[in-house]
């Protein structure tokens, strides 16, 4: 009884640091794209998997050579490390306006990952995404976004 009691101690703990992670799929707040964020490399990353208008292409990119890639697919956070307090710091890209910015990630809960893009460090503007699942539906589907979790 006492290994087993041990064993749900482990498993509970396991999966609390699971859930703690950035990791995972997030409908962005005008529920119009879902971001995967997932390890790549030393850092995490975080890349267009579905989004609610299929074809789009990264046409502000400030790169004339980039402006035909398509959005799905794109990465949009960029080699985030842990930095404090259950933060991550690296980069966001802005397909909208092409531009990159230093942006600083965290879980607000669970299920609400906080996410903001700063200028010069000081100006600071951010969005709450919510942890959803993809369906297994095709990712560039025109279908309306994905339930959530």
């Amino acid at each position: 009884m006492a290994k087993f009691r041990y064993g749900l101690l482990l498993a509970l703990i396991a999966s609390s640091a699971l859930a703690a992670t950035p990791k995972g799929d997030w409908l962005v707040e005008d529920k119009d794209a879902i971001i995967r964020v997932d390890s790549c490399g030393s850092a995490l990353c975080g890349t267009v998997v579905w989004t609610k208008k299929p074809g789009g292409l990264d046409e502000n990119n400030p790169d004339p050579a980039k402006r035909s890639r398509p959005i799905m697919g794109l990465q949009l956070l960029l080699g985030m490390k842990p930095a404090s307090d259950g933060r991550w710091a690296g980069d966001i890209y802005n397909p909208e306006n092409g531009k990159t910015y230093t942006s600083r990630i965290w879980l607000k809960s669970d299920d609400t990952l906080r996410v903001e893009g700063c200028v010069l460090g000081l100006l600071c503007s951010g969005q709450d995404w919510t942890r959803t699942k993809l369906e297994t539906a095709a990712p560039t589907s025109s279908r309306s976004a994905p339930g959530k979790k």
